[in-house]
């Protein structure tokens, strides 16, 4: 059972209760992505297991209305296995969803067999994919430049990933720099829409800034327990906002990096424990 506190960032165990959490942000005019915990596969079995639950999951998705779709990690899917094992594994999903279908992106040394997937698969669908990129990548400018001649959207972050000084950027400020530079390329050239994945109020302000002067459109990401009520306020502008979900038995070690990731959450946890 997971404790109240990580309710705050988990919903759930279970599809049933991820879905439940979808609907009620729903209500409040946020839709959801919904991301089933596990990654780093080794054995076969768990990387078929957690695509059958996708598969699963995005059919919920549609038999009940929820405003909502679902964002795959590589290496839950089999990429360490095999590059053949994780495009399968997505190929399945892919058929099966009527919902938009993410693919989350990992470490730098798994980028060109994500993005390889991903082109097969979102020209197969004509677009009813996303992909997310890392600003912090040295390569994601020529990797955007790839990616504007195919159907789908793509999700621009900063980047988590404690990735090597000779693929990545390090420093913050470079980094702030180069998500704006990346995301006036993004809304000049891409025509199926951006997703800003962030929750810094300066890139936010600038998407909106770029969306009136080339009206590409385009959607907020932001996670689950994480600035929920700018989410709700930018929801009320009128402004898309997608919140993404994770759920399932593996939420432990996710909980403790989101609380490390950020003094906010930080400082959340101990007020939620002090007043529990």
């Amino acid at each position: 059972m997971i404790p109240p506190i990580a309710n705050n960032f988990v919903a759930g165990e279970t599809p049933r209760s991820a879905l439940s959490h979808v609907e009620d942000i729903n209500q409040q005019g946020v839709a959801g992505i919904l991301n089933l915990l596990g990654e780093h596969y080794e054995d076969p079995e768990n990387a078929r297991e957690d695509t059958q639950e996708y598969i699963e999951l995005a059919e919920m998705i549609s038999s009940r209305d929820a405003v909502g779709c679902i964002s795959v990690k590589p290496s839950q899917l089999g990429i360490d296995i095999g590059a053949d094992v994780f495009e399968e594994n997505l190929g399945r999903i892919v058929d099966a969803a009527d919902c938009r279908v993410w693919v989350d992106m990992e470490d730098y040394t798994t980028t060109d067999t994500t993005l390889d997937a991903y082109e097969k698969y979102t020209r197969q669908t004509d677009g009813n994919m996303g992909l997310c990129v890392q600003a912090n990548l040295k390569r994601t400018g020529e990797d955007l430049e790839r990616l504007a001649d195919l159907p789908g959207k793509v999700r621009l972050v900063k980047g988590a990933y404690d990735e090597p000084p000779e693929v990545a950027h390090k420093d913050k400020s470079t980094v702030d720099a180069v998500y704006k530079d990346l995301l006036e390329y993004a809304f000049r050239e891409f025509d199926g829409g951006i997703g800003v994945g962030s929750h810094d109020p300066e890139m936010i302000s600038h998407a909106r800034e770029l969306h009136d002067e080339y009206g590409t459109p385009y959607e907020v990401q932001m996670l689950m327990g994480v600035r929920e009520s700018a989410q709700r306020e930018l929801a009320a502008q009128d402004i898309p906002v997608y919140q993404y979900i994770p759920y399932g038995s593996k939420w432990l070690s996710y909980f403790y990096r989101r609380v490390r990731e950020r003094k906010e959450n930080v400082a959340f946890a101990a007020r939620a424990v002090l007043t529990s």
